[in-house]
């Protein structure tokens, strides 16, 4: 299975989000984290800003909602242009209708869990879903230190898409770095946000080939793929 390198734009220049989406070439999607200041402790961007970045750059949208009330805005978000749509469980009213709406508007409809949610009392929701994203830091910053005890958790959730035989991505966002990503491949997930490991680096684009290296030759190796 192919790993797939999505950056964070949370760690790029502001300023300068075109150019910075050009500079990841090769990426498999721009990540965006949209932060309400409500959700989360801090306030990023917004449709607008995605709606630009959209007419951008060529690199398919994985916008990662961390806003309360997402079963009204984010399929807004699919409107502005995102390809992907992530809605945090925590926060969502009805997380299935919301997951069918985003696919019906022609999006991948995803769903996150913070470090605190297990996966297990969502088990019966995966079907719907074509992504889920574990949480390996507290959401609301960049630049945060991994949580290595998120491994077991992203172990239990490859078990169980595998239990049920689905086609369904495992993305995990939070410290994932030249040193964290081999673990995290390890365990089982498959899609990585790399934000300052990216965008803090000389040359991002070869960060983002360097990151992809390193996922698949840990996945290769990987008991949970060998068994796929």
């Amino acid at each position: 299975m192919a790993a797939q390198i999505n950056p964070s734009i949370l760690s790029a220049d502001f300023a300068r989000l075109a150019d910075e989406a050009r500079a990841v070439r090769g990426a498999d999607w721009l990540h965006v984290d949209v932060m309400d200041n409500h959700f989360v402790p801090n306030l990023t961007l917004g449709v607008p800003v995605v709606e630009s970045l959209a007419r951008a750059t060529d690199i398919p949208l994985d916008c990662h909602l961390m806003i309360e009330a997402p079963d009204r805005w984010a399929p807004q978000y699919v409107e502005a242009g995102a390809g992907s749509v992530t809605f945090h469980v925590e926060a969502a009213a009805a997380p299935v209708r919301l997951a069918r709406e985003i696919r019906a508007k022609g999006a991948r409809a995803s769903m996150a869990l913070k470090p605190a949610t297990p996966i297990e009392p969502y088990e019966d929701l995966l079907p719907e879903l074509d992504m889920l994203l574990i949480m390996t830091v507290e959401p609301g910053f960049g630049g945060q230190a991994f949580l290595d005890i998120m491994l077991p958790k992203i172990r239990r959730t490859r078990e169980l898409i595998s239990k049920h035989g689905l086609e369904l991505w495992l993305q995990v966002d939070g410290g994932v770095s030249d040193s964290t990503i081999e673990q995290c491949a390890d365990a089982g997930a498959d899609v990585f946000v790399a934000g300052s490991a990216v965008y803090g680096a000389s040359d991002p684009a070869e960060a983002v080939r360097a990151l992809r290296t390193r996922a698949e030759a840990a996945t290769a190796k990987a008991s949970w793929a060998c068994d796929h």
